[in-house]
């Protein structure tokens, strides 16, 4: 999983960014980009079609690294560090109106008259704009907090990421702890409009929120995990400057961040969880079955309707069940599938005694399956990436692990984030898997060459299609044993968990959203059917719940990329190559499925001709 749905792309970020609000009326380099998109319209036979083209996403580029400075810091864009999103309800309604700003120059732009590499850049922006307008009408700034994120974890987080290297480093830093108090009071707005709305989270899933804003507020300042940053400095900084930077920050901290917070917490735990609906579906929500469509063909980038993607789970649960029953009796394991699901759960063997060594584990499952890339990519990311551990305050509401990408621009590592809590629910067995999902051959690999383009505009190195990335995700956990993993049937056994966990998404988040299921029938059939642990359970349907759709597109994808390998390798016979075959599925970066079907058959039909 890619934290925060990092993958939705660049234009995700023209409507609102919910879990990050923020300060500041429109900055002036946001009003001369809407002269600039007038410009491209009053005369728009003055420059070439092309070279329009091209201008709009550099206009646009700039709109959205002024609008959404914590983006900008993220892609290493400069000179946004210190501020953040303006998330009044105001910004947010001129940021749906100016949509169409963009989406009217694009359409005066005449694709015939442009090379394939532009219509393809065309095609993906056109598209993208088109979809968010679709989806404005959708007050998604209402859910502004969840126990996946909010102001409560991504403002920590952020922090964290930010660069340190210059004293000017630090003062950005400062500038943002102190407009965490307007971050707060906007967000209290928009979770207000939702409760007016009737547009809230289940309640349900809100019940650990509270404590995440407790945990991030400890009453020792530097023992925050907002103030992380100032608790270690590099040598390049004088003692002075060290002392003067965390003194500002600790009365910043004292003054107004915890204050801020504590405001929130009060909120959210008298006011709001108490008037938060009891539901759960999307579909309970004002327009909510059209609200839950429309994320389904954008997450899935399919016109596969719920109903349809339900029936393709429920038989994708039947044949992954088939070859786990095979994998079990392989192991000489006497009893039912449900006692063989306790034993791998319950056995001391599967599991470390302490978070370091679990760590460490993940870590030397990294560094075996780093030498045997290149048996199957001719291109690999210069970009490193880590394993690191997820923040404390964060994991007990977590999935079992994400990955955060890194940026070549601001000179920073992906990041593959493991969750410690709870270490009996996090067994050996899956952890080949989970590597190969979130680093490499998966996120990492994928991502980093994403970034790594030339020759194309920055929205397609920094955006993406859920489908298609964690579609890879899903794909990449296939390729253990061509890599020399899941060599013992515990690990296989794993591997098939995993594919049946997400088989298990398609069918929970449809019956959820579409079809009526509740909250329990979900964790039930989960339970049945994927042998995780009671916590991983709970935390995933409840992951579901509040975040409709985004679950669906690890099978979609995955499916997709299989079908896709099948037919070059039938159709090519021995001129398949598996290294060229991922190469040119990983060439375009991410791009919505029937885009990739289309390059990637062209591409069978060229190697054919030779």
């Amino acid at each position: 999983m890619i934290e925060a749905d990092w993958v939705m792309g660049f234009v995700a970020l023209l409507l609102v960014s919910p879990g990050v609000p923020a300060a500041a009326q429109r900055p002036p380099a946001a009003r001369s980009v809407h002269d600039r998109y007038a410009a491209l319209l009053a005369n728009p036979r003055q420059l070439d079609d092309s070279t329009r083209l091209h201008e709009l996403f550099r206009v646009n580029w700039e709109y959205q690294m002024t609008e959404y400075p914590e983006f900008a810091t993220d892609v290493g864009y400069p000179g946004q560090n210190a501020r953040w999103t303006d998330n009044s309800l105001a910004a947010i309604a001129r940021r749906k109106r100016e949509l169409q700003e963009p989406l009217a120059v694009i359409n005066s732009i005449r694709r015939e008259r442009l090379g394939a590499a532009d219509r393809l850049n065309y095609d993906l922006f056109k598209r993208g704009v088109e979809e968010h307008i679709a989806a404005s009408r959708f007050p998604d700034e209402y859910l502004a907090v969840t126990q996946l994120g909010g102001v409560q974890q991504d403002v920590g987080q952020l922090l964290a990421r930010m660069p340190t290297a210059r004293v000017s480093d630090y003062e950005d830093i400062m500038s943002r702890l102190n407009g965490v108090p307007t971050l707060v009071d906007q967000t209290v707005v928009l979770l207000e409009q939702g409760l007016g709305a009737g547009v809230t989270p289940p309640r349900i899933t809100l019940r650990d929120v509270p404590q995440q804003i407790t945990e991030l507020i400890p009453d020792s300042a530097l023992a925050s995990p907002l103030l992380k940053p100032f608790t270690h400095f590099p040598a390049a900084i004088g003692a002075a400057e060290r002392a003067r930077l965390a003194a500002a920050a600790v009365a910043a901290y004292t003054e107004r961040v915890a204050p801020a917070y504590r405001r929130l917490r009060d909120y959210l735990a008298g006011t709001y969880l108490p008037r938060a609906r009891e539901t759960v579906a999307m579909s309970a929500l004002p327009d909510g079955a059209a609200w839950y469509a429309l994320r389904v063909r954008q997450f899935t980038t399919t016109s596969l309707t719920p109903q349809q993607i339900h029936e393709l789970g429920l038989a994708e649960v039947r044949r992954i069940r088939a070859t786990m029953d095979s994998v079990i009796a392989s192991t000489g394991f006497q009893g039912t599938f449900a006692e063989f699901a306790r034993f791998v759960r319950t056995d001391p063997r599967f599991f470390y005694a302490d978070s370091a060594s679990l760590v460490q584990g993940y870590r030397d499952i990294a560094k075996r399956i780093d030498p045997g890339l290149i048996r199957l990519f001719g291109r690999l990311p210069r970009l490193p990436y880590g394993v690191t551990t997820i923040p404390s305050y964060t994991a007990r509401s977590q999935t079992t692990a994400y990955y955060q990408p890194g940026s070549p621009d601001a000179g920073r590592p992906g990041w593959f984030y493991v969750n410690t809590y709870d270490l009996k629910s996090r067994p050996k067995w899956e952890m080949e898997a989970l590597t190969l999902h979130e680093s490499v051959p998966g996120h990492h690999l994928q991502i980093a060459l994403s970034q790594e383009m030339t020759g194309v505009p920055e929205f397609r190195r920094y955006g993406g299609y859920t489908a298609f990335v964690e579609g890879w995700g899903l794909y990449a956990e296939g390729l253990g044993p061509e890599l020399g993993l899941y060599e013992d049937p515990y690990s296989k056994f794993g591997q098939l968990t995993y594919e049946m966990w997400r088989a298990v998404r398609l069918v929970i988040d449809t019956g959820i959203h579409a079809l009526g299921w509740s909250r329990e029938r979900a964790i039930q059939f989960f339970k049945d059917n994927a042998p995780k642990a009671d916590q991983d359970i709970t935390v995933e349907v409840d992951r579901y719940i509040v975040w409709p759709g985004q679950a669906l597109a690890y099978k979609i994808g995955q499916l997709k990329l299989r079908e896709l390998r099948d037919s070059a390798a039938l159709a090519l016979g021995s001129g398949f190559d598996v290294r060229a075959f991922h190469d040119e599925v990983l060439r375009n970066g991410a791009l919505p499925l029937d885009l990739l079907e289309r390059d990637v058959r062209d591409w069978m039909a060229a190697r054919n001709v030779k």
